[in-house]
């Protein structure tokens, strides 16, 4: 997380509700000789408590999983590079801004009989924000190709300890400078989601998020 307290959210309610809207991350967890890295899809409950996953059978995190492991998934969320030339000041240098939210905590194996509920809430979540479309459901499959599936898979849960989050928007610049490089944003940069970014910055206050 960048260590200038001006990127950092004052209000955990707000990086909860990024990572939960974003269901998708990177999951990290350290071994003896590397640290392990997988993106995945989550759920995370409404008090940023816990977040649920499955992994692989395979996946060299699933197999790490003989005991409870420290690990964190980060959440990624829009970015991009941000000209000097952009501020209208002199004096100025280059950087990105971005947003990003860390869930930290321990991650466990769940009971294989609870996988099915987690994949039925999981698709839940995804499908019905595909309205008008009728959510698939894993109803829809044929019970021996769907418990073939599942034997490849195993369910697990991330408790959380502790909720990270910078929101690096240009807060440490004055609104006037802040607005300017939103527009250079905004008519063309690099990076993704440069809409949101841009809004963000723009909806963002000197020394705040």
């Amino acid at each position: 997380m960048h260590p200038n307290p001006s990127f950092h959210a004052d209000d955990r309610s707000r990086d909860i509700a990024f990572a939960r809207d974003r269901a998708f991350g990177t999951l990290a967890v350290s071994t003896d000789d590397s640290p392990l890295l997988s993106h995945i899809p989550f759920l995370m409950d409404e008090d940023g408590n816990t977040a649920e996953l499955h992994l692989l059978r395979s996946n060299p995190i699933a197999r790490a999983l003989n005991k409870p492991q420290p690990a964190r998934i980060a959440v990624l969320g829009p970015d991009g590079y941000i000209s000097p030339d952009w501020y209208g000041i002199d004096d100025q240098v280059p950087t990105w801004n971005y947003l990003a939210v860390h869930l930290i905590g321990v991650l466990e194996l769940l009971p294989q009989r609870k996988l099915l509920d987690l994949l039925d809430r999981q698709s839940a979540f995804y499908e019905n924000r595909l309205l008008p479309k009728p959510p698939w459901a894993t109803g829809k499959m044929t019970d021996e190709t769907l418990q073939r599936m599942m034997r490849m898979i195993v369910p697990c849960r991330l408790q959380i300890d502790d909720i990270q989050g910078t929101w690096k928007l240009s807060q440490n610049k004055s609104d006037t400078v802040r607005l300017s490089a939103a527009d250079g944003v905004a008519m063309g940069g690099i990076g993704s989601e440069l809409d949101a970014l841009q809004a963000l910055m723009r909806d963002a206050t000197e020394g705040a998020t």
